[in-house]
């Protein structure tokens, strides 16, 4: 992309861009590039201060990890989405690590952390952004970690269910049950557990490769 075209983005998910300096703007815009990841490329490791990323098609997903491997999903980032926990230099306050994964082919534009970092030195504007965005997502997190702490499998096996189907605007869910379990920090053997209970039931079918919800209503009710 070129610079004119990455101040044309930037101009509309950037609530600042017009109050910082020319000289600023031009600098983000230098320091950024365009990529696309491929599907299941780790852009994230935690290691690391990779940028602020940008999503302009396709589909992330950010994580913590145990010791142990055991990785438990936070959120997903989607088209228009902006990822502030990539860019840890930008964000003192931030001491975990996350990780993220390309969930498809997702094209993004990238802004170096040392560059956003230095210009936000110099514009508290972009330091308040900033944080705003990172403290947005922690609603996720923290519904993520009752869940976790609180709810019955099946309970959260089913709100995951229908949130997918909502988010897909389908009944069918295109998901493995390997898949199903990282995204709930589960095992695979019990999500596979849960599932059959809930076939059984007559709540879903379950075939090759993905779900499909037959009984709505019973499945919500699970989540009360």
């Amino acid at each position: 992309m070129t610079k004119q075209a990455f101040e044309s983005v930037y101009r509309e998910i950037f609530p600042f861009w017009d109050r910082i300096s020319e000289g600023d703007r031009a600098y983000i815009c230098q320091n950024s590039y365009d990529i696309t990841y491929p599907k299941g490329k780790n852009i994230h490791d935690g290691s690391e201060c990779s940028g602020v990323i940008l999503v302009r098609t396709g589909c992330i997903r950010l994580y913590i990890m145990s010791e142990e491997g055991r990785d438990i999903t936070l959120y997903r980032l989607h088209k228009g989405d902006l990822c502030m926990l990539s860019a840890s230099c930008v964000l003192d306050a931030i001491t975990f690590d996350v990780f993220l994964d390309a969930e498809e082919d997702s094209q993004c534009c990238v802004i170096g952390g040392p560059a956003f970092a230095a210009v936000s030195q110099r514009n508290p504007d972009i330091r308040i952004f900033a944080l705003e965005t990172a403290v947005s997502r922690f609603s996720d997190v923290m519904w993520v970690m009752q869940q976790v702490l609180f709810m019955s499998m099946d309970q959260r096996l089913a709100i995951f269910l229908l949130d997918e189907s909502a988010r897909t605007g389908s009944d069918t869910i295109a998901l493995t049950h390997e898949q199903i379990a990282r995204y709930m920090g589960s095992a695979r053997e019990v999500v596979s557990r849960m599932l059959k209970y809930f076939a059984n039931e007559g709540f879903v079918e379950v075939f090759r490769g993905g779900i499909h919800i037959l009984d709505r209503k019973r499945l919500r009710d699970l989540t009360l």
